[in-house]
């Protein structure tokens, strides 16, 4: 019973310098920021963020990991859903990402300003990773294409960056405050990027000439 204690309280505090590090990263920056200033936050001693941590970037990988990774099970869940149209699935996608930002902002800012737009720096780190959420999404628009339901024109591949950049861009615009975000802002939002990308997609509707 005590070494469970023991655990679940080490596991408290590294929650807590978790959660301090989203608050000091989207506020002040992940690169103008010290690991001093994430344990101010924290209201713990400087010493003990590194009891946890080697360094921020420690801290900041296991706040992405942590968060895409539940992206990427999540994309694979619908995936595997028997009975759903693909607009569906990319319907519930986006609500996902959506909420996920609703439920807790900052730290999607701190993914989305400071790992997935940072290519040429931390981002970099995590490619692969990154690729993981995209590979799922196009893996539902080869489906789509090989049940007739979405035209094959455009690749899969590039379908799912035009639907995860529509995502991001939306995200990006709130984040700076450029678009409104009253409840019904949200849902609108979802429906225009499934709209978008699946609009462009579907195979019942009228070639361009």
């Amino acid at each position: 019973m005590a070494s469970t204690a023991r655990a679940q309280a080490a596991a408290d505090k590294r929650r807590l310098i978790l959660d301090a590090a989203v608050r000091v990263f989207a506020r002040q920056g992940f690169h103008q920021c010290r690991v001093s200033d994430i344990a101010d936050e924290a209201g713990v001693a400087y010493g003990l963020v590194y009891h946890y941590f080697s360094s921020k970037e420690e801290v900041l990988d296991t706040l992405f990991l942590e968060r895409w990774d539940v992206l990427v099970a999540m994309i694979g869940e619908v995936a595997a859903r028997d009975g759903l149209h693909p607009r569906e699935r990319l319907e519930q996608i986006a609500s996902f990402i959506v909420d996920s930002y609703r439920h807790d902002p900052e730290l999607m800012k701190v993914i989305i300003v400071e790992v997935t737009r940072a290519a040429n720096s931390f981002g970099r780190t995590h490619l692969d990773k990154i690729r993981e959420a995209y590979d799922g999404i196009a893996g539902i628009v080869r489906d789509a294409q090989e049940q007739g339901i979405f035209k094959s024109d455009v690749t899969p591949e590039f379908a799912a960056l035009a639907f995860y950049g529509a995502m991001e861009q939306v995200l990006t615009a709130w984040i700076f405050d450029l678009i409104p975000r009253k409840a019904q802002d949200y849902d609108q939002a979802k429906q225009f990027v499934v709209e978008t990308v699946c609009g462009g997609l579907d195979a019942s509707a009228p070639a361009s000439e």
